[in-house]
């Protein structure tokens, strides 16, 4: 509901899951169902491993489930995983370009670019699109902390934000499409500008991010 009223999703667009891996299991929006629709009881079940829904009857859980059983496999700290098509992200995945840090407020989330991949060929859109979508994610984070970079874009078709629940990858999925508007934005006005330099690009990240992070409260407030 976090994708709806963050105006991230339309309709039956995006999906959201959460992974329990002590219990083995993922829950995730059922395919085709509206926003307005849905309540708890309708989230579908799925086996991490198998990747087969548990409950009999059940509802089919979103297309993109495959995709996302593929990021919890390959990102072992992640718990959460959230899909939009959300447009100026969306827009950015589709030119096939890397999101660039060109200021403090991406810096303050994604250390670095936030990534796009390459295209799906036509053997892996034949033989199993949607999981392959999640492998050519994980692909392209070779030599990433997806923890550090909690999201991508699938070339061609959306942004996939993560985190260590459900929750923190629907607020990923809203500050991704920020970063993506501030950035199309800025090359609007200055098609040269620059990336923000390392040092203070990583100033802003550390500061909430790792050990030595010392931005906001000790206790929640």
């Amino acid at each position: 509901m976090e994708l709806r009223d963050r105006g991230l999703v339309i309709y039956t667009w995006g999906n959201v899951s959460q992974a329990d891996r002590a219990a083995g299991l993922m829950a995730i929006k059922p395919s085709g169902v509206p926003y307005d629709a849905l309540t708890p009881d309708m989230m579908v079940l799925v086996s991490l491993e198998t990747g087969e829904s548990v409950e009999s009857g059940a509802l089919r859980p979103s297309s993109d489930a495959p995709t996302h059983l593929a990021l919890y496999r390959a990102f072992e700290a992640v718990n959460g995983v959230a899909h939009t098509h959300s447009a100026f992200a969306t827009a950015w995945a589709q030119a096939g370009k890397d999101i660039p840090a060109l200021g403090t407020t991406h810096a303050d989330y994604f250390r670095g670019e936030v990534p796009v991949t390459r295209f799906l060929n036509e053997t892996e859109v034949a033989e199993g699109y949607e999981y392959a979508t999640g492998l050519v994610i994980a692909e392209r984070f070779a030599g990433l902390d997806p923890t550090y970079t909690p999201g991508a874009l699938a070339r061609g078709h959306g942004p996939f934000t993560w985190g260590k629940d459900a929750s923190e990858s629907a607020f990923h999925a809203a500050v991704l499409e920020e970063v993506a508007r501030i950035a199309h934005l800025t090359l609007s006005v200055n098609p040269n500008a620059e990336p923000l330099a390392v040092a203070m690009a990583d100033k802003h990240f550390y500061r909430k991010h790792g050990p030595k992070a010392y931005y906001g409260q000790k206790t929640a407030i």
